[in-house]
């Protein structure tokens, strides 16, 4: 009962909306021919219902409903809905005109009534669907006395779209725009005036008793940006910030969410953009398998794989807990898809074999390693085992498997390595190169720098700083860093792959070097705190294994552009196929015993560039037992 009521409660207005749309071609259709007729001196008897005017709200109401007049709402009418209602008045003439013509051939038909039917009926139409809306939109106004007042910067489409959906909900009222535009001065966006330019916006708020600030400039790059953020802060009120749409598109945001000022936002380099074509094309109906798909990067790699056409993801991964909250990430966000998760250690030859026979993959991408600058330093073993040889056993795993593609995820720390994880990523790459001519399988290498919130970078680090209320930790006041977020690598890993070079080393082009200083006295005001002031900035000095800036390109490895702008691919240096199985051997001891000594000396041996740079040379042939760093400090720059 319950049910039917509801349902009868819901069609009434709709009952209502379309009894009222056929009254108006009612009164127009009389109205008009009554008007046209009257001046003659004898009008011919128009009747107030015929089998004519049957015809014309028949013929009518079916364009009516066959435009979709009656799927939109009154209360959100808008000009896209006039234009609905001028065509559905339009098509309405030519099948009035068609009906009577077959029934009477259009007799008392006036053909000034044809060509103002449309017009006048859009007109009658189109009126109280604006008036209620007006009426409701004050209704909502009057309501909202102690909403929170806001600020908008930005009088643009995204201020004023994001007018429209305040209003909707109520609880904000729009007091003001601020635009530097001088196009936009005195004017009014959605009956909102522009008051002023965005370095006005510590006054403005004043007197207009602004509690909230948002920022709708969604274009805005990030130097833009950073002026607009500098001038909120100076007013001391919270602010947002409306999400740039390849955020929402990619389901980091929320259609008409305003989300906090992101960090990211405010480096000085633009996203990359990817080719999705291309990566789609590649990417289709594809069985992939994913090491490390717990990680920060696995995970979103395996959400972007997701997203862009797999249809069979494998999910190789040490950590149970890690395991399981990402494949019910993938199962709650990709319902469709197969997953197949496999818990072990993918330096295992049992555990790859295994996850390779169950998955059969057309695309492996190897996400595991360990990237803790200073923690490796100490735990050589470690590294090489799981950074070099668990290298070695899956990309062979997959050759013998006759994968189609091997992706080694690497690190521009791989080029000229000053450290240990830099030099067992380099040893990753020349093993998969010794592989490369050995069989079809396509040995795809990508570099990246450092990833904007991934576990254990700077990013949480500083944020975990700046919560406790600091200091926050600096090595040095010079160092710099190349940085991306983690979707962003996970799309050049995608763009990289489908390029087609069956033997190739890709990096990207990371514009400019971000001082770590900055970035970190940015985030202290991002928490709406004043670095020096609020939270103390402390040096610490480099730590094991760091350099002060990090180096992007090899000189021998000559680079050229893709089909991609933004991704250059390396010549290969050249490797003796050789002579890296022979190391990868020999290492495979040295760690069974666990021999330090030994594979230090392997490892300089097979990656002649290593150098290291913050250490004596000594340190690294020491047990690493002996090499002391402090813990709290262990993640990387």
């Amino acid at each position: 009962m319950s049910a039917w009521r509801d349902r009868f409660s819901a069609l009434v207005p709709r009952v209502a909306v379309v009894a009222h749309d056929l009254l108006m071609v009612w009164i127009v259709w009389q109205g008009l021919h009554r008007l046209r007729f009257g001046i003659l001196p004898n009008p011919p008897e128009m009747p107030l219902w015929s089998t004519e005017i049957a015809l014309v709200l028949i013929a009518q109401g079916l364009v009516f409903w066959q435009v979709g007049l009656y799927r939109g709402l009154w209360r959100f009418a808008s000009v896209p809905d006039l234009w609905n209602i001028f065509k559905a008045s339009a098509l309405g003439l030519f099948a009035i005109a068609l009906g009577l013509a077959l029934y009477n051939r259009l007799e008392l038909v006036s053909r000034t009534v044809l060509v103002l039917y449309p017009l006048t009926l859009m007109a009658l139409l189109g009126m109280p669907r604006l008036l209620y809306r007006a009426w409701k939109d004050a209704s909502s106004e009057r309501g909202v006395s102690a909403s929170v007042r806001i600020l908008i910067l930005g009088a643009g489409h995204a201020g004023e779209a994001l007018v429209r959906d305040l209003r909707r909900f109520g609880t904000y009222q729009p007091v003001g725009f601020l635009d530097d535009a001088v196009r936009m001065r005195g004017t009014k966006v959605q009956g909102v005036p522009v008051l002023g330019q965005v370095s006005d916006v510590a006054e403005i708020a004043r007197e207009t008793a602004a509690k909230l600030l948002v920022i709708a400039m969604p274009s805005a790059d990030a130097n833009a940006l950073q002026r607009v953020v500098i001038a909120c802060e100076r007013t001391g009120l919270p602010f947002r910030m409306v999400p740039r749409l390849a955020d929402v598109l990619e389901g980091r945001s929320l259609p008409g969410e305003l989300k906090e000022v992101a960090i990211e936002d405010l480096l000085g380099r633009k996203p990359v953009l990817p080719d999705w074509k291309a990566i789609r094309h590649w990417l289709g109906a594809r069985s992939v398998l994913v090491t490390g798909a717990g990680g920060s990067i696995g995970s979103e790699l395996c959400r972007q794989c997701a997203r862009h056409g797999a249809r069979r993801i494998a999910l190789v991964e040490i950590d149970e807990l890690a395991l399981t909250t990402t494949e019910a990430a993938l199962k709650r966000d990709f319902p469709d898809l197969e997953y197949i998760p496999v818990l072990g250690d993918c330096g295992d030859p049992a555990v790859i074999h295994h996850a390779l026979k169950l998955a059969e993959p057309e695309a492996v991408f190897h996400a595991a390693a360990y990237k803790q600058v200073p923690l490796l330093e100490a735990q050589l073993r470690e590294a090489v085992r799981n950074n070099a040889l668990a290298t070695a056993t899956v990309a062979s795993a997959c050759r013998d498997a006759d994968v189609g593609t091997f992706v080694l995820i690497s690190t521009d720390k791989a080029v000229d390595p000053v450290n240990v994880l830099g030099a067992t990523k380099r040893l990753a790459e020349m093993v998969c190169q010794s592989l490369a001519h050995e069989h079809r399988t396509r040995f795809v290498t990508v570099r990246f720098g450092n990833v904007l919130d991934s576990a254990g970078s700077v990013v949480p680090l500083f944020r975990e700083q700046i919560r406790t209320g600091g200091p926050v930790t600096v090595t040095d006041p010079d160092v710099t860093r190349y940085f991306m977020t983690i979707p962003e690598a996970c799309q050049l890993i995608l763009q990289a792959s489908a390029i087609g070079t069956h033997e190739a080393i890709y990096t990207l082009d990371m514009g400019e070097a971000v001082p770590i200083r900055l970035l970190a006295e940015q985030m202290i005001r991002l928490a709406g705190k004043q670095p020096g002031r609020d939270i103390a900035i402390v040096y610490t000095g480099l730590r094991p294994g760091e350099k002060l800036h990090e180096t992007l390109f090899h000189a021998d490895e000559r680079y050229r552009p893709t089909a991609h702008p933004q991704i250059l691919q390396a010549e290969p240096r050249h490797v003796v196929a050789t002579d890296i199985h022979q190391a990868v051997t020999a290492m495979r001891e040295a760690s069974q015993s666990y021999d330090c000594d030994r594979l230090a000396r392997l490892l300089r041996e097979a990656v002649p560039d290593f150098t290291p740079e913050s250490m004596p040379e000594a340190a690294i042939l020491a047990s690493p037992t002996v090499v002391p760093f402090p813990a709290r400090v262990s993640r990387k720059i």
